[in-house]
């Protein structure tokens, strides 16, 4: 195989991995756990989930960014 697809592939495969890694912790942490719900009692655990939930997401594209950057 070509060098420069086999690049672009393994980036896909890392692309979509590390979504569906974010994803799923997130999908846990949110509805296992209620951190997503808005009521009474987890207050304090929602608005850390949801600040928790921006940043981690500031921090993918961060990491796409830096993956997709160079050419191949």
């Amino acid at each position: 195989m070509d060098p420069q697809v086999s690049e672009f592939m393994q980036r896909i495969v890392r692309s979509l991995f590390s979504v569906l890694v974010w994803m799923m912790i997130n999908a846990i942490a949110g509805l296992k756990y209620e951190l997503a719900l808005f009521d009474a009692s987890h207050v304090v655990g929602t608005v850390l989930f949801y600040l928790w939930l921006c940043g981690s997401f500031v921090v993918l594209l961060l990491l796409f960014r830096r993956w997709w950057k160079s050419h191949l």
